[in-house]
């Protein structure tokens, strides 16, 4: 599964980026800088891809030549993502980059290596419990980092409350749990699931915060946001059509005039090889 199997728009991507990169956690950066081969180019795997918006914010991040081989099953999508890659790292090391196009739920051991990280964001969520799992284990076969970003969490909080809040986030939470052409999506529970099968190949596995925080700088956002999720869950409780008539038209209103602001939970997660230790705590 990519951002195109699951019909995401580049519009949409485009919209998204700003918030995701001001919500990844940058702390795990510091980590993951430790752990990446000095003097040497790093080979870098972006699974589901989409724009690119993983290279182009960590890429600047890191010192040293990047080559980043990005993947996702859309051509469109990875021709825009190779088109907008960066050319310089932090240090002005060069940025090259290469696309593959295919599922990388059936990517394997030899298809990343040599990789020196593997990174994906914003994918974990849409995925089955199998497809997670295949992932870890292609990422642990490879025996280098992996930073999965941007998984949602199942938890959203909207400023002024509202008593629908609560169930429409129930009902979208069951969305993300549903079961699309005989797979059964893990939604809020992917990157728990992702940690666990990490730690139990023995690698050491740091969970952070990475929330939106949208408010009337995120107008657009918030209202596209508000309006997706909000479908969702009707889509999920036919009856909440009837509930939201005039809940989901006022709520939409407001978040377009920047008057309701939303937080919506994320966790990023670096898993590393056995052999590389982490400097700093573990804590979620």
């Amino acid at each position: 599964m990519t951002t195109a199997a699951l019909g995401v728009s580049p519009a949409w991507l485009a919209l998204r980026e700003p918030a995701d990169s001001a919500a990844r956690a940058g702390e795990l950066v510091d980590e993951l800088t430790r752990q990446l081969p000095a003097g040497a180019t790093a080979v870098i795997h972006d699974l589901g891809c989409g724009t690119g918006s993983m290279a182009r914010w960590l890429a600047p991040r890191l010192a040293g030549p990047q080559h980043w081989i990005l993947h996702d099953q859309d051509a469109d999508l990875l021709a825009r993502a190779a088109v907008s890659a960066p050319a310089r790292a932090l240090d002005g090391s060069a940025v090259t980059v290469e696309t593959r196009c295919g599922d990388l739920t059936r990517l394997t051991g030899p298809d990343v290596a040599g990789a020196s990280l593997i990174t994906t964001s914003a994918v974990l969520d849409v995925l089955t419990a199998d497809e997670v799992e295949r992932i870890v284990a292609t990422c642990v076969a490879a025996g280098c980092p992996a930073l999965l970003t941007l998984s949602v969490i199942g938890r959203v909080e909207l400023t002024p409350s509202d008593p629908l809040d609560d169930i429409v986030a129930e009902a979208f939470n069951s969305h993300q749990r549903r079961t699309v052409a005989g797979r059964r999506l893990l939604g809020p529970d992917a990157v728990a699931l992702a940690a666990d099968r990490f730690a139990n190949a023995g690698s050491s596995v740091l969970l952070r915060p990475s929330p939106w925080h949208l408010d009337a700088q995120h107008a657009a956002l918030a209202a596209e946001w508000f309006t997706g999720w909000v479908e969702a869950a009707c889509a999920q409780r036919a009856d909440l059509s009837t509930v939201t008539r005039s809940y989901a038209p006022r709520r939409r209103a407001e978040a377009a005039a920047g008057q309701l602001r939303i937080i919506v939970e994320h966790q990023d997660l670096l898993a590393l090889p056995p052999a590389a230790g982490v400097s700093v705590g573990t804590t979620t």
